[in-house]
């Protein structure tokens, strides 16, 4: 199911980030800093009522000189807002409305997203109301009043942004065909893979109405099945500031990663593997999508029988947190083994998909318990009394035990790696949820 995703957009200093992190910091489950995933959170899965949505700070940039500091705001919110579903504006209720404000306005309203008008640190409603109608002036709507600091306000504003979702956003789509997102650091090589694999085939490429997030949809016929490839490339706003075009290459990344069930890490081989490619791998990790690495540029190495090998070790130590994921070799200029990516995305996806009986995955427990035994605390054992695959995309698994604290990571990975050895999963991260309940029950 793809999730909408909205954006904070505001000037520097208003309290996005402070909003953010209000708003992420009691959702995100995944607290532990999984290796390869960039620290400054700049997006977060958040739930609201009914609704769970993904939410993205485009931070406050403020470089020294006056000029840049409308560019680059200009920049980042333009990506924002090509990339949002629905837009949160924040605005600034003690330095009351400036001139920055209706330019910010001005370039909202041109999108033709919704946009939903914040009032950020009013923290007394009854004296400070006056303050906020002042926001009216902007003209798109009716400012809703919030602090951020002390949580107020939150759930109007939040009503107000759920209202903006459509069916079309929240549906699990009716379109079965697989979605592979191709994605990567810019000149690896991420169109030539594209333009390879529909040229080849020679296909109508057709971009797909309605997409209207930041990613190209590209529909690939291949020995009769129907592929859809979502292309992050060639959308890159070129950017004096570095750091500043890879926070928002990120962006892009987890919006096209969203709506894929395949991820393609696209590295190019003549670089090797860099933070950067971690990072981007990091996300398609934490959302449980499969994983294919693809390092491109492959004809441009000079190689011997080990080279390959050699290669994959390099992959494997550096993405250690993604044993899993599957390595191929390619070159988009020549062509090699591009088309055998197919077999290995259709793989991916039938592993992505598959269900264990909860008869037969009991028995590997069983086996594995028998020949490790659970850890034990303060003369506290753990005790694992059954598990149960409840879900797929990505496979996830209960586990029934009688203390959770008992569970150790380690552990619960050795489990993991039994079930693969039993039933491959290649290519899919698999989840474990850790349920406690006595022994009566």
């Amino acid at each position: 199911m793809s999730k909408p995703i909205v954006a904070i957009v505001g000037r520097p200093n208003v309290g996005k980030s402070t909003l953010f992190n209000a708003l992420a910091g009691q959702q995100i489950s995944i607290v532990k800093d999984t290796p390869g995933v960039t620290r400054d959170r700049i997006y977060a899965d958040v739930e609201w009522l009914q609704y769970n949505f993904t939410m993205i700070d485009t931070g406050g940039i403020e470089p020294d000189s006056k000029d840049i500091i409308l560019s680059q705001m200009r920049e980042q919110a333009q990506i924002a807002i090509d990339t949002a579903d629905v837009i949160i504006f924040l605005v600034d209720v003690k330095q009351g409305l400036v001139d920055s404000d209706s330019k910010v306005a001005d370039m909202l309203r041109r999108s033709g997203k919704p946009i939903v008008l914040v009032v950020n640190k009013v923290d007394d409603f009854n004296k400070m109301m006056p303050d906020v109608y002042e926001f009216y002036n902007l003209g798109i709507g009716d400012p809703i009043p919030v602090s951020s600091v002390n949580r107020l306000g939150f759930g109007d504003m939040l009503d107000v942004v759920t209202g903006y979702f459509t069916e079309e956003m929240l549906s699990d789509s009716e379109d079965e065909r697989p979605r592979i997102a191709i994605v990567g650091k810019p000149n690896v090589g991420k169109s030539s893979i594209i333009n390879k694999l529909t040229g080849a085939n020679r296909v109508i490429v057709s971009d797909i109405a309605g997409t209207t997030r930041d990613a190209i949809d590209t529909e690939v016929t291949y020995q009769g099945r129907e592929y859809v490839f979502i292309d992050t490339a060639g959308l890159r706003r070129k950017s004096k500031i570095k750091e500043e075009l890879e926070r928002y290459s990120i962006i892009r990344t987890v919006s096209a990663v969203e709506r894929a069930d395949v991820v393609l890490v696209v590295i190019d081989a003549t670089e090797g593997v860099t933070e950067q490619d971690a990072k981007i791998a990091g996300i398609a990790h934490e959302r449980g999508k499969g994983i294919i690495v693809v390092v491109n540029k492959w004809d441009a190495i000079e190689k011997n029988d080990k080279t390959m090998y050699e290669h994959s070790n390099r992959i494997k130590e550096i993405l250690s947190f993604i044993p899993y994921a599957e390595i191929m070799f390619v070159s988009a200029e020549t062509g090699q083994r591009l088309n055998k990516l197919y077999d290995m995305i259709d793989m991916v996806i039938e592993n992505q998909n598959m269900r264990i009986q909860t008869g037969v995955l009991n028995e590997i427990l069983s086996e594995a318990v028998a020949m490790q035994q659970p850890p034990s605390d303060k003369g506290r054992r753990l005790k694992i009394f059954y598990m149960t695959q409840v879900a797929v995309a990505p496979p996830t698994f209960v586990i029934f035990v009688n203390d959770k604290e008992l569970m150790h990571f380690s552990y619960t990975r050795y489990i993991e790696n039994k079930i693969r050895e039993a039933f491959g999963f290649r290519g899919t991260a698999l989840k474990f949820i850790i349920r406690e309940r006595n022994e009566k029950e």
